[in-house]
């Protein structure tokens, strides 16, 4: 066996998995499941051997004594599950144009729309809110003239690198972007890749935060997307995650949540509304 490359029983034992698992949830919140050791091996077996560390014990080690180390953000960058599409469940985007900004637009007068894309991987969620937001203007000619402004946040530099260049392969173009919205909303490069156009992507300021910290410098919200992301903290960390969301929101403004996620048990912050299909809540 080539040094470095130990075995999955030798690398994963029971006991360095339980203080991986510890480092991951004090680092970013994500609380992995019993017995996903395969997970990890997929996902840092490579990392490990570049870094010559035969155990996880050792890496969970080498992560405590250089917090700062750029090995922490490349762990905690591979550990998070960036699965995202263009439009993902349809129903929230069509919720946000016929409900939610008809509803917004006419109360904001001089403030422009502040949009809070949390957990938004590549860019295809902020994205895919901008080019809702240019249909809505173009449909309601003089409607949001303050502006609009999209916030959108995650904790890995290496996908929010990818997303501020808005460049796409067509693999990753094909995952939920319909013919119509292609043609409109982007450019064929050379490289044959797609880039999107000017218009859609001047709208989202990408930043890196961890969900974790203090949402204080993010400023206040008419809607946040917190979508498909809670799902991996535990139910006390969620909590706390909805509760500072709230701190977020302009009173009467719109938390969207995933699909699978529902928020119960805070009727003091959030009323939950409901849009036949779809569930929204509004901030109290």
């Amino acid at each position: 066996m080539v040094q470095g490359m130990m075995s999955y029983k030798q690398a994963y034992s029971q006991h360095d998995y339980e203080a991986f698992r510890k480092f991951l949830q004090d680092a970013c919140g994500i609380l992995l499941g019993d017995n996903k050791q395969y997970l990890v091996s997929s996902r840092l077996g490579k990392i490990m051997a570049q870094n010559r560390l035969s155990s996880l014990s050792e890496l969970v080690q080498e992560l405590q004594r250089n917090p700062r180390s750029p090995l922490r953000e490349i762990v905690v960058d591979a550990m998070t599950t960036n699965e995202t599409l263009w439009f993902r469940d349809i129903h929230p985007f069509n919720i946000l144009e016929h409900k939610v900004l008809p509803e917004l637009a006419p109360k904001l007068g001089a403030q422009p729309l502040r949009i809070w894309s949390a957990a938004c991987s590549t860019g295809q969620e902020p994205y895919s809110i901008s080019m809702v937001l240019e249909e809505y203007k173009q449909k309601h000619l003089g409607s949001l003239r303050a502006g609009e402004r999209i916030v959108a946040t995650d904790i890995a530099a290496s996908v929010l690198n990818s997303a501020r260049k808005g460049e796409y392969e067509m693999l990753a173009i094909g995952r939920g972007l319909s013919q119509d919205k292609l043609t409109k909303y982007f450019d064929q490069t050379a490289a044959g890749r797609w880039q999107i156009k000017a218009n859609i992507q001047r709208r989202v300021e990408f930043r890196l935060l961890n969900l974790l910290h203090s949402y204080s410098l993010l400023g206040k919200f008419d809607v946040v997307f917190c979508r498909n992301v809670l799902i991996y903290f535990s139910a006390e960390l969620k909590r706390d995650i909805l509760q500072r969301i709230h701190g977020t929101l302009k009173p009467g403004g719109y938390l969207f949540l995933g699909a699978s996620e529902a928020l119960s048990n805070m009727p003091e912050l959030y009323e939950m509304v409901q849009c036949r299909p779809g569930i929204i809540y509004r901030a109290k």
